[in-house]
């Protein structure tokens, strides 16, 4: 379900390094973008009504995680 962004993509890459072994996703889309970073990755905060877990939950499962975001931007 898209609740923000009307389209987008995600890529998968495989990663083989000397030590580790694993899958690079990268998710990108065209959205309205995240004004403040820390306050969206706080769990039980949304903007939509939400449980709020939903970015605090992919975090959670990654080994490394970054999320940039450019609110500036406006396509939509």
């Amino acid at each position: 379900m898209f609740s923000y962004a009307r389209k987008g993509e995600i890529k998968l890459k495989g990663i083989h390094g000397s030590s580790r072994v694993g899958i690079q996703i990268v998710a990108s889309d065209d959205g309205p973008g995240i004004v403040d970073i820390r306050q969206a990755l706080r769990d039980g905060f949304s903007t939509s009504g939400s449980l709020g877990l939903g970015l605090p939950g992919v975090r959670r499962l990654m080994d490394e995680f970054e999320i940039t975001s450019n609110p500036a931007r406006e396509q939509w």
